[in-house]
């Protein structure tokens, strides 16, 4: 960063303002003759960018003639600091007053100050001071590294194509805490109704400080997504969510519906990236499994979610029994909630009692599915199957299940109520407990990246990177996860 202090006549604040639109000017050209910057390195630390320059100006709205000359707007005399700097790739200039969050992030740098002790100084969350050298990243005045959250080559698939690369690396990571076993809900598909003894409030602002240092040190954003049970039965569980909020995190809620003043005081704290419920198909069949009176209960509280301008999503369990609902449970739902999708049931806990979808009918199904899906918003798609369905048919692909196909151990993991680390809660996957590793060192053991690397079958697979099945359908069908691809995969073997 080069700090320019150009010279003038006379004391500062008798200087024009015209005398310092020149040096404005000036700034602005040694900047567009200034190399195109090259960001750090993976595994390199972040970074001033090198062609920012930081002029400071006794004159304000400068920078709104130099873009404008035409412009009626009027210098203002006052101090300013304007931001000049090249962006990486295509070079694009930028310049404009700093903030103070952009003179913060700066001095973080330069001066390689800690953060917290930054925080603690200006009483204020950490996650305030992470935020602004987050913002300083995005805009370009600080560069960073690339993610550490990628994918091996062996998930590239036989004929590489330059897209696949997209899906092999994660620009974001999500911590579905399951903070307590505690549930006012009995459903007939529950994958785990064991009793855990939850973590005190102490351990769990532990786990959401392992957290951050988990996000900084992978370079990527954190979204903690608390679920259960119900979360919301948690004793600590506002006070949780406080904690989150105050370090930098989004935030989202899978449980189940509550009461208007609730979620209005979590929206105080920090408003909510989602909240999922879930429905298992129209109302009777729906009530057979939640219990009398759920299904009502959804729709009245995702009427609470929309005037609160919350994003909803709807999530249905596909069984035997109600694959032959989900469209018309769709087109139900059209404009009653943000997204709808589904997930296929894993024979766990008490799903095992409970018929799986038909394997012969499920590309059938599929295709249906993506043909409703054309004409209504409100569904969405998951499944990772849909996309051989896709790549059939010559068109895009999605990102599958999280965004990077099976995202097990990849950009997702869960954490039970006892601190139990799992790479996907649908399925038995151990991995290692937050409490006595840190989330760093069980993320990069040979354990998760057992699940990162999924179904050796699946290994070539043009489609890989945004498939991989789901392990817990291969588990739970009595198949091994490390060898065997989803039964539910329709592509031919061989």
């Amino acid at each position: 960063m080069q700090y320019y202090n150009f010279p003038h006549t006379g004391d500062s604040m008798d200087n024009t303002w015209a005398d310092e639109l020149a040096q404005l000017k000036q700034a602005l050209q040694l900047t567009r003759e200034a190399s195109i910057p090259t960001p750090p390195l993976l595994g390199e630390s972040l970074c001033i960018n090198p062609t920012l320059q930081l002029l400071p100006l006794n004159w304000k709205n400068l920078c709104v003639l130099l873009k404008d000359p035409e412009s009626k707007t009027v210098p203002v005399a006052g101090k300013e600091f304007v931001l000049l700097y090249r962006l990486p790739g295509d070079g694009e200039v930028f310049f404009y007053p700093a903030s103070r969050k952009n003179l913060l992030a700066l001095k973080i740098l330069s001066e390689n100050l800690d953060r917290k002790k930054v925080a603690e100084e200006a009483k204020v969350a950490v996650g305030q001071v992470d935020a602004a050298v987050e913002e300083a990243c995005q805009q370009g005045i600080i560069l960073s590294p690339p993610t550490a959250i990628r994918r091996g080559e062996s998930h590239l698939p036989q004929s590489e194509a330059d897209d696949w690369h997209n899906y092999l690396n994660a620009s974001y990571f999500t911590l579905q805490w399951h903070v307590t076993q505690a549930c006012d809900l009995h459903c007939k598909h529950c994958y785990d109704r064991s009793e855990i003894s939850p973590l005190t409030l102490e351990q769990g602002i532990t786990i959401l400080d392992q957290f951050r240092e988990f996000v900084l040190a992978k370079n990527v954003r954190g979204q903690v997504t608390f679920t259960g049970g119900n979360p919301l039965l948690y004793k600590h569980f506002t006070e949780l969510y406080q904690e989150a909020a105050k370090r930098n995190f989004s935030i989202a809620i899978l449980g189940n519906p509550t009461d208007r003043k609730t979620i209005e005081a979590l929206q105080d704290i920090q408003p909510l990236s989602f909240y999922q419920v879930s429905l298992e198909g129209l109302e009777a069949q729906n009530n057979s499994i939640r219990g009398d009176g759920h299904f009502q209960r959804i729709m009245d509280f995702l009427e609470i979610l929309d005037e609160l301008s919350i994003y909803s999503m709807v999530m249905l369990t596909l069984t035997g029994e109600n694959m032959d609902q989900v469209l018309e449970l769709g087109e139900f739902l059209r404009e009653k909630t943000d997204l709808f999708t589904f997930n296929r049931l894993s024979q766990t806990g008490e799903g095992a009692a409970l018929a799986t979808a038909a394997k012969e009918e499920y590309k059938t199904f599929l295709e249906q599915y993506l043909e409703a899906v054309k004409n209504n918003p409100t569904m969405g798609l998951k499944d990772n199957l849909i996309n051989i369905i896709r790549s059939e048919k010559g068109e895009k692909v999605f990102g599958g299940c999280t965004g990077y196909g099976c995202g097990a151990a990849f950009n997702f993991c869960s954490i039970l109520p006892n601190g139990d680390m799992h790479a996907c809660r649908k399925f038995q996957s151990p991995i290692g407990n937050v409490l006595e590793s840190s989330l760093v060192e069980l993320y990069d053991s040979p354990v998760a990246e057992t699940y990162r690397l999924g179904p050796e079958e699946c290994r070539g697979c043009k489609i890989r990177p945004v498939c991989g099945g789901c392990q817990a359908v291969i588990q739970s069908s009595g198949l091994d996860i490390t060898l065997n691809r989803d039964p539910y995969c329709f592509l031919p073997t061989g």
